[in-house]
This record gives C-alpha cells, sequence and structure tokens, in this order.
C-alpha cells in the first residue's frame, strides 16, 4: 500500500538558536514530533522556507544537502552544526512538473543550494538522524497570498506519494520590534489571535487577503516572506482541511511561534 501523507504542516521557527536554546518551548515541542505530533516517516519532506525568496518558484536539485548558516553574529557552535540530510532530486523535477502543469509558467532549478536555516533548524530537531530526502521550494514575496495558496494547491499530489509538505517561517516576524520583555506587546497577540481563529474557523480565503483583513498586518509581517509558506501549506491541504494549533509559544515579546496541522478532508 502506498504511503501518503494526509496532512501539511506550518511551522514557526523563530530566531536560529532555537537549535541549541534549551530554555524554547518550540524547540522541545519540535523535538517530540515524531512520538507526539506525526509518527509517519516520511519517503521525502518538501520545505517550503521563508529564507529562499526569488522571482520565480525554485527548487534545489543536488544530491546532498549542505547545511546554509544565512545568519551572523551568533555563537560560534552555532556554525558548527551540521545536517547532511540527504537531496530530492527526484522529488525536485516532480514538484516542477506539478507546477508547470497548474499554469506556473516558469519554475527555476538550483543545482547548488542546500538547507537554509528555515528548513535546517526545525529538521535537525523533528528528524536528528538526517536520513529522510529533503527538496527546497522557495517563496515570491513580491506575489500575494492567494498566488501562494494556488502554489500548495498545485503540489496537493505530492501527498499520495509519501511527501510531507512543510511550511517554515514566522507566524509574526518584525524582527525590529523584537523587545526583551514579559508581556506580547499588544498588535502581535492581535495579529496572532486573529490568524488562529481565521484558520481554525476555516476563513482560509481572510487568510489568503490577510494584508485587508488581519489587524496591524503590515506591523506583523513587514515583509510576506515567512508568512507564505503558511498559505503553500494550507492551500495543499485542501479548501475542506480543517486547521489545527499544535503549539503556542512567544519569545521577545513580539516572536510567535504558532505551528498549525492542516488535516485533509479526504
Amino acid at each position: 500500500m502506498a504511503l501518503t501523507m494526509k496532512d501539511t504542516f506550518y511551522i514557526s521557527h523563530g530566531a536560529p538558536t532555537l537549535a541549541i536554546d534549551k530554555s524554547i518551548p518550540a524547540r522541545h515541542f519540535l523535538q517530540s514530533w515524531k512520538d507526539k505530533v506525526f509518527p509517519q516517516k516520511p519517503k521525502a519532506i518538501l520545505v517550503i522556507s521563508g529564507h529562499w525568496d526569488t522571482s520565480f518558484p525554485a527548487v534545489n536539485i543536488v544530491h546532498r544537502n549542505d547545511t546554509i548558516y544565512d545568519f551572523y553574529g551568533f555563537p560560534d557552535s552555532m556554525y558548527k552544526l551540521k545536517y547532511p540530510a540527504p537531496g530530492a532530486p527526484e522529488l525536485a523535477l516532480r514538484v516542477k512538473e506539478l507546477l508547470m502543469a497548474s499554469g506556473f509558467k516558469r519554475v527555476d532549478e538550483d543545482r547548488e543550494r542546500g538547507l537554509d536555516h528555515g528548513a535546517w533548524v526545525p529538521l535537525m530537531l523533528m528528524y536528528p538522524e538526517a536520513d529522510i530526502p529533503v527538496c527546497q521550494l522557495s517563496v515570491q514575496s513580491k506575489r500575494d497570498g492567494s498566488y501562494h495558496y494556488n502554489l500548495g494547491k498545485a503540489l496537493a499530489p505530492l501527498k499520495d506519494e509519501g511527501v510531507l509538505i512543510m511550511g517554515s517561517g514566522s507566524a509574526t516576524h518584525n524582527l525590529r520590534a523584537l523587545r526583551m520583555v514579559d508581556g506580547i506587546v499588544p498588535w502581535a497577540l492581535e495579529f496572532d489571535t486573529w490568524l488562529k481563529d481565521a484558520l481554525l474557523q476555516g476563513r482560509y480565503e481572510d487568510v489568503n487577503c490577510y494584508q485587508e483583513k488581519a489587524p496591524h498586518a503590515k506591523m506583523a509581517h513587514p515583509w510576506p516572506d515567512h508568512f507564505y509558506p503558511l498559505h503553500v501549506a494550507m492551500g495543499a491541504a485542501g479548501e475542506n482541511a480543517k486547521a489545527k494549533l499544535i503549539h503556542h509559544s512567544w519569545q521577545h515579546g513580539a516572536l510567535s511561534y504558532a505551528s498549525y496541522q492542516f488535516k485533509s478532508a479526504s
């Protein structure tokens, strides 16, 4: 019987120090992934990361993923971490095939790029053995939520092919607004609550049009790159999918680690 991945996911990966800081609650959530969230072992993983932003959809076609340190000013130990997951060239070509068949006229191939920290940091905690092939798909921050939702819809057949589809970003992502404070700043809480309510109530069209519908949308996401992976995961699950909040915590007053599972109806 063919392995199927009925559900898709959106993971808020927060700060890169998630990889080493044992005090971050989201780290423990991701470490419990196989036991408490998703016990099935995927055939391959497709990660849509907010840290790969291109003009057109792009996939990385490599046989072994390098670990990309796309951050600076962190402890030296961060730059010694490795996540040498196999590449997934066949999956990358399948992604390209599905997107072009759905009307996306151009899908680029990157034959050098490895995994950015939006991919390897959560995966290192979720699947520390690094034995599952991984492919990345980029976002297009100059497009809108509906575009990325349709990107996800085109990828839905991958679920029946044993592929785990995972968006990786942050539910709120305004790095200039982070503060070393005890409470949660009001605008971040209001946006995060709106998002949770919209998703759990199935108001996916509102989420697609979040810039007009959500409170403090521009403050929560000055740039949309970390939000659009959610739209891809949402679209891949299907319009009748049920959203479930699977983790919720905060850091630095304004950085939400809210993560969601989209349970496909079919």
